[in-house]
């Protein structure tokens, strides 16, 4: 099998798919080698949905065959993400309560992205319920990192974003909290975006109105992840949060040229945790790189810090709302997810009056900040990333964190604001790790968000880890 097939991007994939230049058949086998040769060393992929798989891009072949056009995504393989159900696929949300659980439906992302052609060959591991910025589990172990195995891929959507990096798949479906979708594609060197909240539909889900959790797409370039964009988003009937998606086209914007006079912002540190100087660095060349093509850049002072006792407060009531079921089972889940639950339980009415008080001020803040410039650019990730073996990094750039889910702060912050966030390559580090730069526009700024982490990634793709090269 053609092990170039795995180097294409999805947008090729698609087209030659359609073209009927490569079969379904074909790109499935192709993905499926990789998967049997890189999965023992990295964990990304967690069930194998190879006979689904090859079914469905038999289905595909025959589409074509009779004249009939499959979807923009045809031929597509996509990595799920094990808190995303998939039907008679097993789906275990990284918790034993479910270790051998296989739902009879899809969820709504799954049900689009096979309506668009794609093709699911794999669920990705996640820490437990996506509790966790590190993607490790008692049912199938941690995920590391393609770029250095013995380091964390980062989480909850550690299988997705490794799994992309090496191969795998060329799609992955991700979920995003506090960073879910961005921190692991800093780590491993893809594309991760948090869309803003309503735009990709989420069922099931026991708090629809709840605008903290989105799902995303995941992809190794704007372009792929633009054209998985298109087919997640748009109002549906599972949820009763409306983004109109009429007359959007996210694709175009990905292969869009920056425009001239772009008003970009660069803040080093907008969480007040301290950052890598190395990984500040590389985040800051990109971003006043971006003069090159026009932009207009400048740092600015936007801080953020007063956001991270809120979210903490948000999160702890999320943390009860999403498992409300379970509360007579907490001794079941692990150590970390049990606390994050009982820490919500223990909370009063007022700390969450807090929490949405101090939301409604980053609200607030981002409103008055897009009124003076068009994108905000920032280091996704705070640290490189680190042993695969520790649950979190004690310390940002040599100091102390104050709490264990600090580190993701650069991340969490952002998602109070409700504003779409891209996580994009920019660079490597001196030991070739990958470097992430956040890139944010209003919500409903996607197209913003997309234009320019492409331009971004025009001049620092950083390629396929060694291990797959």
């Amino acid at each position: 099998m053609d092990p170039e097939i795995t180097r294409l991007s999805a947008v090729e994939i698609a087209r030659r798919v359609r073209a009927r230049e490569l079969s379904a058949g074909d790109v499935i086998a192709a993905h499926l080698d990789v998967i049997a040769r890189e999965n023992p060393r990295i964990n990304a992929v967690c069930t194998l949905a190879a006979d689904h798989a090859r079914e469905a891009a038999a289905a595909v072949d025959r589409q074509l065959a009779e004249g009939r056009d499959p979807g923009p995504l045809a031929g597509v393989p996509v990595g799920v993400k094990d808190t995303h159900p998939t039907a008679g696929i097993r789906t275990t949300y990284g918790s034993t309560l479910y270790a051998d659980h296989v739902p009879a439906e899809d969820a709504l992302i799954v049900q689009r992205l096979k309506a668009a052609g794609a093709i699911v060959i794999a669920k990705t591991n996640t820490p437990e319920f996506a509790a966790g910025a590190n993607t490790v589990n008692a049912v199938f172990g941690a995920t590391r990192n393609p770029w250095n195995p013995a380091l964390s891929a980062a989480g909850s959507t550690g299988g997705g974003a490794a799994g992309l990096a090496v191969g795998m798949f060329a799609l992955a479906t991700g979920s995003d909290l506090g960073g879910s979708l961005r921190t692991p594609a800093a780590f491993c060197g893809v594309v991760g975006l948090r869309p803003t909240p309503g735009l990709v539909p989420r069922w099931p889900t026991p708090a629809p109105w709840s605008t903290l959790d989105v799902h995303g797409p995941m992809a190794r370039s704007v372009a792929d992840l633009a054209l998985m964009l298109q087919a997640i988003a748009g109002p549906s009937v599972y949820s009763p949060m409306i983004v109109s998606v009429d007359g959007r086209d996210f694709l175009a914007a990905a292969r869009a040229s920056l425009p001239t006079g772009l008003r970009v912002a660069y803040c080093p540190d907008v969480a007040g945790i301290g950052v890598d100087a190395e990984i500040e660095r590389i985040c800051r060349t990109a971003a006043f790189d971006l003069a090159t093509d026009g932009a207009q850049v400048e740092e600015i002072a936007f801080d953020l810090s007063f956001a991270r006792s809120a979210f903490q407060q948000l999160r702890g009531q999320y943390m009860v709302d999403r498992h409300l079921d379970k509360l007579d089972r907490l001794d079941r889940l692990n150590p970390n997810l049990a606390g994050n639950i009982r820490l919500g339980l223990a909370q009063s009415p007022c700390d969450i009056a807090m929490g949405e008080q101090g939301r409604a001020k980053v609200f607030e803040r981002f409103r008055a900040l897009f009124a003076d410039w068009d994108v905000l650019l920032t280091p996704c990730a705070a640290v490189p990333p680190f042993p695969v073996e520790k649950n979190y990094p004690e310390t940002v750039n040599g100091r102390p964190m104050a709490t264990y889910i600090d580190w993701v702060a650069p991340t969490f912050v952002v998602t109070l604001g409700g504003v779409p966030a891209l996580s994009v390559p920019c660079g490597l580090t001196a030991d070739r790790l990958p470097v992430g730069i956040q890139v944010i526009a209003h919500p409903g700024g996607e197209e913003t968000v997309l234009t320019v982490g492409a331009a971004i990634e025009r001049t620092k793709a950083i390629g396929f880890p060694p291990a797959a090269s």
